[in-house]
Parts: C-alpha cells; sequence; structure tokens
C-alpha cells in the first residue's frame, strides 16, 4: 500500500469551510407555549381521571407525553443560519437546505410581531429579495430585534469588507 503522500488523493472541502457559519439559531421555546397548554391540560384531566379511578388516565397521560415530544421534534426541526454569503433554512435532523437567499440580494428585512408573539418575546424575521419576487421568514425567533440586528451586522461585512 502507497504511503499518503504517495496517492492521488483530493481532500474534499465541505460547504462549512467554504461558507463559515457565522450565526445559528433555532424556532423559540416559546413559539409552542400554546402545545405546552394542550400538554398540561391533557395531563391535568390524566391525573383527575387517575384520582376519580376512571378508566382513561393512562391515555391522556400518553397523550400529555406525546405532546411534548412532539414540540421537542418541531423545535429542533428547523435551524436558522447566516453565513458570509447567505441566509438559510435548513433541515437541523437532516442537514438538507430548505431555502436560501443570497445576503446582497437582500433588499428588505421586517419583523413581523402580533400582541401574543410580542408578550412571548418572539417575532417573524422577514427578508424580500431586490427583485422582490422571493420572500425568506425566519418564524419564531426569540428576541426578532437583537436576532436581526445580528443578521445586519453580518450582511454589512458582507457588502462592505473593510468595515
Amino acid at each position: 500500500m502507497l504511503p499518503l503522500e504517495d496517492r492521488d488523493t483530493k481532500m474534499i472541502e465541505s460547504d462549512e469551510a467554504k461558507e463559515p457559519v457565522l450565526w445559528q439559531t433555532y424556532v423559540s421555546w416559546n413559539q409552542f407555549a400554546w402545545l405546552y397548554l394542550v400538554s398540561l391540560l391533557a395531563a391535568l384531566r390524566g391525573v383527575l381521571l387517575w384520582q376519580a379511578a376512571i378508566p382513561g388516565s393512562e391515555l391522556w397521560g400518553s397523550g400529555a407525553v406525546a405532546i411534548v415530544v412532539v414540540v421537542l421534534a418541531l423545535r429542533y426541526w428547523v435551524r436558522y443560519e447566516a453565513t458570509s454569503q447567505r441566509v438559510l433554512i435548513k433541515n437541523a435532523f437532516t442537514g438538507r437546505e430548505i431555502q436560501a437567499m443570497a445576503i446582497e440580494n437582500i433588499s428588505a428585512t421586517t419583523i413581523k410581531q402580533g400582541p401574543i408573539a410580542w408578550l412571548l418575546g418572539i417575532g417573524t424575521i422577514v427578508f424580500t429579495s431586490a427583485q422582490e419576487d422571493e420572500v425568506m421568514q425566519f418564524r419564531g425567533v426569540r428576541d426578532p430585534e437583537s436576532t436581526l440586528q445580528h443578521i445586519q451586522t453580518v450582511r454589512r461585512k458582507r457588502i462592505f469588507p473593510a468595515s
């Protein structure tokens, strides 16, 4: 067998090396507050049925646990990233890219936040392309104002590299 230096091998450069991730986050836990409430109600109903010795309490308890498992899966399903060249949405389980937009193609960034989202401290960051034909949304982001500042810092460094 030939030594490693003599072999005709090439290093495969990963996407991470070409395009380092400068910022990333998952959907906020607060995005799923309504599911926590449903899970709590199911658990309480299960406890009440169990105390009253009425059949079905195990089913309600199992349902509450299942809802919490679904919340965990949903939270980690999507990862939002900003690299030196793009903002993108990835499937965190498979690493597959769901949607991406080049930083230089972003013409506008806005925050959408209703009263309940404001109370929960979450919001949606909306990116609009220069041609206004493409819209990308980071939904359920915790502290959307500071998150948008992070992304705009990355964007400024990309558009104005000397600053």
